[in-house]
């Protein structure tokens, strides 16, 4: 392959990548002035337009002072903190799913005792034990991080397990001949073959870690998204409510960018991938 067809390869797939960024942008655009006719046509206070709704949301969040970067009270004191909650539950979660995933997918027994186990909790919707987490912990951090923890485990956990079971038949007996350090195995050939299976596991907790965050600081928080978002309703400020909803839609957006591109850039090695590239 010579350097013109490469380059005209790279070029081509850059040009691509533009055009869908742009397709998808002006598809949201299009909605948004939409909604925006719409809203002012119906007059309905429960419905503000988009324009209202920027308003409001840079007058909540944007007009603090300079030293810190514009940025107002209800950020630090709302925004930031659930924040911390929501990615401190979804990376102890990740990191206990991922580790029992392991031992329990190298077992050849365990799964049969402790897979009726799972699929009992897994089948209670988290929000419904958040009154549980309250005594166990109180109205604090402790009882949002741990609805968060419980909700957002399983995915990881579960995908962990799938994809160390389904490793190849013959690395397994490979590395058996060659009598393989079992450190070395885990790290190096069980962990890299079900990291796709992992890499799912992990973008759904994460969906379900910002879904628990609101949930559990509408029930038993002072503050928070959540929190915030539940005392504009009720103070039928429908402005500030719609900012904090199109906040956490933001949220969701930009987490989940971030997350496949660590996630392309992880699993580049896979020949599947590497075809795509």
């Amino acid at each position: 392959m010579t350097a013109a067809t490469l380059s005209g390869r790279v070029g081509r797939r850059a040009v691509r990548g533009v055009t869908a960024v742009l397709r998808n942008w002006l598809l949201f655009a299009i909605l948004v002035v939409l909604w925006e006719f719409a809203a002012r046509a119906a007059g309905s206070k429960f419905f503000p337009p988009p324009s209202e709704i920027a308003v409001r949301a840079v007058n909540l969040w944007f007009t603090g002072p300079a030293d810190h970067l514009f940025l107002t009270d209800a950020v630090f004191e709302n925004v930031l903190p659930s924040l911390g909650h929501m990615l401190g539950g979804w990376a102890l979660a990740s990191v206990v799913g991922i580790l029992l995933g392991v031992l329990v997918g190298r077992s050849a027994k365990a799964l049969d005792y402790l897979g009726p186990l799972f699929a009992f909790f897994r089948s209670i919707p988290p929000p419904t034990l958040i009154p549980v987490f309250v005594v166990l912990f109180g109205l604090s951090s402790g009882m949002q991080i741990g609805s968060i923890i419980f909700g957002a485990i399983w995915p990881v956990l579960l995908n962990s397990v799938d994809g160390v079971r389904s490793v190849d038949q013959v690395k397994v007996e490979t590395a058996r001949s060659f009598r393989t350090p079992k450190t070395y195995w885990i790290s190096m050939v069980v962990l890299p073959a079900a990291a796709p299976k992992i890499f799912a596991g992990l973008r759904v907790s994460l969906s379900i870690a910002l879904l628990l965050m609101v949930v559990s600081e509408l029930v038993g928080s002072s503050f928070g998204i959540g929190r915030s978002l539940l005392n504009a309703q009720q103070d039928f400020d429908f402005p500030t409510m719609w900012s904090w909803l199109v906040l956490l839609g933001i949220l969701g957006y930009v987490f989940n960018t971030i997350f496949l591109a660590a996630e392309r850039r992880v699993l580049a090695w896979q020949p599947a991938r590497l075809g795509r590239d």
